[in-house]
């Protein structure tokens, strides 16, 4: 393959080259006539073997270093182009390796096989032709076809002008080799790619901690004199780690194995709610573990998704939010990022795919994922446990503008749903909105299973060249499906929830790539329909919302600084609850 490459490498100067030679069509339109000088072609070597080689330097250990653009070579140290003077068309050099092209045939690029070199060149594409020549008659000579004498004078008058570009041309040349055997020899892989990606986070959050409505009635008769409302507002600095390794077997699909480490705090710990969050936080001691386990490949129109480990629900649809959805680039809370009704469930393995209509216009996507799918535990497994299904209808009318219409199912065991009610802080294991808060949003049910269908509608908008708006709101419908923690049947009882949100991106804003983001919302709110009077499960009081703005800012290709913050209106649904206020400067390595 290398041998292949090399050749290949060898001949891309005469690119160049072909604006100014075309060969004829046969090497016999264009032979001597029988007035001029005819010699041997072993005498015709003899004249040529002194011309400079545009080969690799021989002997040469390519294993022991690895050269950049500088090089030992004693040829590598010439005038650089913007310092040689042209080869002009009136030069006796450009004419003569004219007659040559047309005579032997040396160049052959212009579909019509004429000569378009009626302008001038530098000294470097010149050497190249020049090259292409001497290579070709050599190989006349060797196959024993005559050639004229005066054709041999003009070559052996041109290489000898043009020595020092054709010198340095076999130079670079013999780099370049050099170069891509140490890389052959020392990669990873030849199918799979190393990308990574590190974050350091400084953050700081400063409120009161949160209450929802049933424990602050509690604290309101004096039953919770022991609770700590105020957050300490210390300041701390935290890491999170990927390793991406990108595995193609055909060009056309991806085996993406991702190990991943992390302290980030997670906020819900200390302010009493989740809607205080970060979007990036990670807490394993900084224990590495197995991330995202899953091969995607496409036939066609078709891509198709398989996972065995965190296959999320936003790795096979379109949240529509190209700024903020990223969670190492992108919002810096959880929530803004995109909408967690129908892009949080129960996700991490199975499959899901994405067929692409009327030429990238509309594009139809589905999926079903399991939590406990590796599990062959009773109410687990692939088709007995948690599990999310679901189905997007992405249409892109123009470059600027696309909608996203998205419907999920999703199902939440009852040992699913009373770990969110006895962990205030999990989100891996709970009714998947309590990101938003507790509440009736968070366990509309008290603890009963639950089946939800969400709805999302999503629009993005790229206004002009400095301006881009993204919108999207979401609508769900919860069912319980049997008994509650109390040993009551809830079956048939129903909950309605909402959120939407929306935000205003400004590009190159300072400095080109940075991005100025203004973003807002209201957190996932409920109504339970058919409540019973006492129940715990009270209804959120009062609607909770966000405001975020942060400001993307590249120090350069690889690293990225984003300051800024977020407010928590009405924590919990209950306006008795003072803000949150979470500070935070990210930055991002990638590499």
């Amino acid at each position: 393959m290398w041998k292949l490459v090399s050749q290949l490498i060898k001949i891309t100067p005469l690119a160049t080259g072909l604006f100014l030679f075309v060969a004829q069509s046969t090497l016999a339109e264009s032979l001597p006539s029988s007035e001029s000088e005819v010699i041997s072609p072993q005498e015709a070597l003899g004249i040529l073997q002194n011309r400079p080689e545009l080969k690799t330097p021989l002997n040469q250990d390519k294993s022991k270093q690895f050269r950049d653009g500088t090089s030992n070579h004693p040829m590598s140290q010439v005038t650089s182009i913007s310092e040689l003077q042209d080869v002009s068309p009136t030069d006796w050099a450009y004419e003569a390796l004219r007659s040559l092209v047309e005579r032997y045939g040396c160049i052959v690029g212009y579909p019509d096989r004429t000569f378009r070199g009626n302008r001038a060149t530098s000294r470097w594409e010149f050497a190249a032709g020049l090259n292409a020549c001497l290579n070709t008659i050599e190989r006349l000579l060797q196959e024993n076809v005559a050639v004229l004498r005066e054709d041999l004078e003009k070559l052996k008058r041109l290489a000898q002008e043009f020595e020092q570009e054709l010198a340095a041309l076999g130079a670079r040349v013999g780099n370049l080799e050099e170069r891509v055997s140490f890389l052959e020899d020392h990669q990873f892989s030849t199918t799979t790619q190393l990308k990574g990606e590190v974050l350091f986070t400084l953050s700081s959050a400063a409120g009161e901690r949160a209450l929802d409505a049933r424990e602050q009635d509690l604290f309101n008769q004096g039953r919770l004199r022991g609770e700590r409302r105020r957050i300490d507002d210390n300041a701390t600095l935290g890491f999170r780690t990927r390793l991406n390794l990108d595995t193609s077997f055909t060009g056309k699909d991806r085996l993406r194995t991702r190990i991943e480490a992390g302290n980030i705090v997670n906020y819900a710990n200390f302010t009493g709610t989740d809607m205080a969050r970060l979007g990036h936080d990670i807490f394993n001691d900084a224990n590495a573990r197995i991330g995202d386990l899953y091969y995607r490949f496409s036939v066609g129109n078709l891509t198709t998704w398989v996972g065995a480990n965190s296959l999320d629900i936003d790795d096979i649809f379109d949240v529509g939010n190209p700024f903020l959805a990223s969670s190492g680039t992108g919002g810096l809370s959880r929530f803004i990022r995109y909408n967690p009704l129908v892009f949080r469930g129960p996700e991490g393995i199975g499959g899901g795919f994405a067929y692409q209509l009327f030429d990238n216009l509309v594009v139809i996507r589905g999926l079903y994922l399991t939590e406990n799918g590796n599990s062959p535990d009773l109410g687990e497994g692939m088709f007995n446990g948690n599990y999310s299904a679901g189905g997007q209808l992405g249409i892109y009318p123009a470059d600027n503008l696309d909608f996203t219409f998205t419907y999920l199912l999703s199902y939440f065991t009852e040992d699913d749903v009373n770990a969110a009610s006895s962990n205030g802080s999990s989100v891996e294991s709970n009714f998947r909105t309590s990101q938003t808060g507790r509440g009736v949003s968070r366990d509309p049910f008290l603890g009963a299973a639950t089946l939800r269908d969400s709805y999302g509608i999503q629009g993005d908008w790229r206004i002009n060249e400095m301006f881009h708006l993204t919108a999207w709101g979401g609508y769900a419908l919860a069912r319980a499906q049997g008994e509650d923690l109390n040993g009551e049947n809830r079956r048939g009882f129903g909950a309605d929830l909402w959120t939407w949100s929306a935000a205003l991106s400004v590009v190159d804003f300072g400095k080109e790539g940075a991005v100025l983001s203004v973003a807002g919302g209201q957190y996932v709110t409920a109504r339970r329909i058919d409540a019973i009077p006492g129940d715990l499960a009270v209804p959120d009081k009062d609607t909770p919302y966000i405001i975020e703005t942060q400001y993307k800012y590249p120090l350069n290709d690889n690293i990225l600084l984003t300051p800024g913050f977020y407010v928590v209106l009405r924590p919990d649904g209950n306006e008795l609850n003072n803000s949150i206020w979470v500070g935070a400067i990210r930055t991002t390595f990638t590499f």
